[in-house]
């Protein structure tokens, strides 16, 4: 008999590490005019990439370029940033925070932002202290407005929720809480509370299809919203329908136009470096590095090295990388499937449909009116945002007519809708065939970057954070001094 012998690593090894060499992380303002530069150094650890992106996109902060390298146990990063006008990150409190955040995320990972003081924050919804509930299953028109009734017919208060649609799959995740406050501990209301959201779930889904419900209490360091939203759907295969421009995705030897906008992706081996490299050119937009990396982390592979660009409307990303257990994507069957995920990961963020933001005082029953308003108008809910500061509740929807198929929302059905909901609703882009008035908020005025990074009449960038920072001024003057550690 043979035995196999490995050196034990203490498991507080790589945290020592940490310790002994914490991040460094410069903001450079003077090398270049038009965009700041954030460069970080620090102990190599897998998924620091991710947390690096989340935090900078948590902040609503256009990434135009990125240099990546970690070989070695080192991590050597360096953002070209700006806000979303395009301007250079000038507030020494934003800097701060920027600063601290990052070096807050070595030291207690996926609790980015979660904890600081002040009135700097990150943009993305998300709870600790609230019962996190997350359904897949089939997208169907009214699927958010039911659950979102269920949960007031039984007391449950909504804090904050969103839902990603994509490949005729939906993922929802609600926070929730008792109408007194704090979560739901109880376990037999609990167990009450997922039954029944759980026959409204199964009432559209026929025997053997996939489906989930699951309500989880509060946990520390519970996953970024976003990225556990790409988990579900990658759960639910919602990648497998998933294709490349002229069903090339994955095929090394395929051949695109540098002016297309559809997803190309490329795997190919680096043999004299033991990599696999993947080239991915798409469209340019908000977040984008934020998804592709998101996939690349959850499905357990390593970026040794990246270059990402954005060139007029299009990006360019090109990583070099490993599976975690140091192996390259011999099989044709493994690089297909990292294709696909990554065009589901590209894909599940972009959506059709008419924006309409809410902004209006918070109460019980609120996302159960507004999705019952769209419901019985015939809109249904592609992509859904949804959340409170104090006692305002601030949400952005995109809604289509179930009945059109997508490709058509009547001026009149959103007047209907505002009429029911009030002026709290309001139309922020056009489709194509829009006819109507636009009555755009402060948000859609502040957001007139394309995603390019040049000026012009673009839609504005799709976030919560943005509607936070154009409603109540969360970066304003006053962020006050109060920075949390």
């Amino acid at each position: 008999m043979e035995f196999a012998y490995q050196p034990y690593i203490d498991p507080d090894f790589e945290s020592l590490i940490e310790r002994i060499y914490p991040p460094r992380v410069c903001i450079d303002n003077d090398t270049y005019p038009d965009c700041t530069l954030v460069k970080v150094d620090s102990a190599n650890k897998h998924g620091i990439l991710l947390e690096l992106v989340q935090v900078l996109t948590d902040l609503d902060l256009v990434i135009s370029k990125s240099y990546i390298s970690s070989d070695g146990g080192w991590f050597m990063d360096v953002f070209h940033v700006t806000d979303q006008l395009g301007n250079k990150l000038t507030d020494e409190t934003l800097i701060l925070y920027i600063q601290q955040a990052i070096c807050a995320s070595r030291r207690v990972p996926n609790q980015t932002g979660s904890t600081i003081k002040g009135q700097v924050r990150p943009s993305h919804v998300s709870s600790t202290d609230h019962t996190a509930l997350e359904i897949t299953g089939i997208d169907r028109p009214g699927l958010l407005s039911e659950i979102s009734a269920v949960l007031a017919q039984l007391e449950c208060h909504v804090t904050a929720a969103v839902a990603w649609t994509h490949s005729g799959r939906a993922a929802v995740i609600i926070y929730v809480e008792e109408s007194r406050g704090g979560p739901i501990v109880d376990s037999g209301r609990l167990a009450h509370v997922q039954e029944q959201l759980d026959t409204v779930v199964e009432a559209h889904h026929g025997t053997g299809e996939r489906r989930s419900v699951r309500l989880t209490d509060p946990k520390l360091g519970r996953t970024h919203t976003e990225r556990r939203l790409h988990q579900l759907l990658y759960a639910d295969l919602d990648y497998t329908r998933c294709q490349g421009c002229n069903d090339a995705g994955g095929d090394s030897g395929s051949v695109h136009r540098q002016d297309c906008a559809k997803i190309h992706v490329t795997i190919e081996p680096c043999e004299e470096k033991g990599y696999s490299i993947v080239n991915l050119r798409s469209a340019d937009r908000p977040k984008l590095l934020f998804d592709t990396v998101c996939a690349l982390t959850d499905m357990e592979y390593v970026v040794f090295h990246a270059a990402v660009s954005s060139l007029g409307t299009l990006a360019d990303q090109e990583y070099f990388i490993r599976q975690k257990d140091g192996c390259t994507l011999e099989k044709e069957s493994e690089r297909h499937k990292l294709s696909q995920c990554l065009i589901a990961a590209i894909e599940r963020r972009d959506c059709d449909g008419l924006r309409l933001d809410v902004c209006t005082m918070n109460r019980m029953g609120l996302l159960s009116d507004v999705t019952r308003a769209f419901r019985e108008n015939g809109l249904s809910i592609s992509r859904a945002e949804v959340g409170r500061h104090g006692e305002m509740a601030i949400g952005s929807f995109y809604v289509t007519e179930a009945s059109s198929g997508g490709s058509y929302v009547s001026p009149e059905t959103v007047e209907q809708v505002r009429k029911e909901l009030g002026e709290s609703i309001v139309v922020v882009d056009k489709l194509p065939c829009w006819n109507g008035e636009l009555k755009p908020t402060a948000a859609s005025k502040s957001s007139t970057r394309r995603h390019d990074g040049s000026a012009g009449d673009e839609k504005p960038r799709f976030s919560l954070g943005t509607l936070f920072w154009a409603h109540l001024g969360w970066l304003s003057s006053n962020f006050g001094s109060s920075i949390r550690s």
